[in-house]
């Protein structure tokens, strides 16, 4: 035995049994460390194994951890789990085809469905996933489930970009037409149906029967015309029973009234019948740039107020 054996065992022993307080919220750390403080102190490993109420094979392989890295060793960790079915190379492929999305002509589909990205993959990679995974694996890569913007599908993309490049010759056109060095404020109008419907009366019934019930089968609504000027934060609007040239008419003088005393409003519109007709009055300060034709866009100018040397490249979005 080599001199002084026993007091290096004991004073490891002791530092063993004074590391179980480190930590007083990892029992099993306390437990382990007590037991590996038995062998130290000269006992046996059956001792040990009693102590930390395993077996022989348990025990060892508690000293193995400790002497590879210490009392952090001995801490539950969390298990590495399966292998992830998908690397990052594909699901970055993965990204790439959620963002391109499909092509409704050839694939029948407007956006692809979970079913579909599932075939995607197996035929690409030649994984195999179910839909509840590749849900998940798309929220890892964040996304979600948004409800989509309605465009119309006679949409011409080539008439969006004629618009936007030519959006500065409307504004000069306009300013053709104006004293010298008065200013333009760029506004955008729409209008919106808003109202009630009552929804169809539910209630308890055995299956196969379809009891009645009375419904209140009245409707009642009201159109909201608005108009904003973002670069001055100025947005009048009026509420009307019915949509039709006179409630344009009169929301075009509300707009009039705000616009500043030397400035003229260009006003952007879609191609609503009551907003392109020849009966609709229209006051002298204010001129109209309709959007193009089946685009639902709404055109945004950096700034919103033009002056008599500036010059604006509007940026067409949603």
């Amino acid at each position: 035995m080599v001199p002084g054996w026993q007091d290096v065992a004991m004073g490891a022993a002791i530092g063993l049994r004074a590391a179980t307080t480190e930590d007083p919220r990892n029992a099993n750390q306390s437990r382990r460390l007590r037991a590996l403080a038995e062998i130290y102190d000269c006992g046996s490993r059956c001792d040990a194994a009693r102590i930390g109420s395993v077996g022989l094979q348990i025990v060892r392989d508690w000293g193995l951890r400790f002497n590879s890295r210490g009392p952090e060793g001995l801490i539950e960790g969390k298990a590495p789990g399966a292998r992830a079915k998908l690397d990052d190379a594909q699901r970055q492929a993965l990204a790439v085809i959620v963002e391109s999305g499909t092509i409704p002509s050839i694939q029948r589909v407007v956006r692809c469905r979970l079913s579909d990205l599932a075939r995607w993959l197996h035929a690409e990679f030649r994984v195999s996933l179910d839909e509840t995974t590749v849900s998940r694996q798309l929220k890892k890569l964040g996304y979600v489930k948004l409800t989509a913007r309605p465009r119309h599908h006679a949409q011409d993309t080539d008439a969006l970009e004629a618009f936007k490049k030519g959006f500065t010759t409307e504004l000069e056109k306009v300013r053709a037409g104006l004293p010298q060095d008065t200013a333009i404020e760029v506004w955008f109008q729409d209008e919106a149906r808003v109202g009630q419907k009552n929804k169809i009366t539910r209630r308890s019934a055995k299956r196969g029967t379809r009891p009645s019930a009375p419904h209140d089968q009245r409707t009642i609504s009201s159109y909201i015309f608005g108009a904003i000027c973002p670069a001055l934060g100025k947005g009048p609007g009026l509420v009307w029973p019915v949509c039709n040239i006179d409630a344009m008419t009169l929301h075009l003088a509300e707009i009039a009234r705000t616009v500043a005393p030397s400035a003229h409003a260009v006003v952007l519109m879609d191609h609503a019948g009551w907003d392109m007709t020849v009966a609709l009055v229209i006051p002298e300060s204010i001129s109209i740039i309709p959007l193009p034709a089946k685009c639902g866009y709404f055109v945004i100018c950096v700034g919103g107020l033009v002056s008599g040397h500036s010059t604006m490249a509007p940026d067409v979005v949603r």
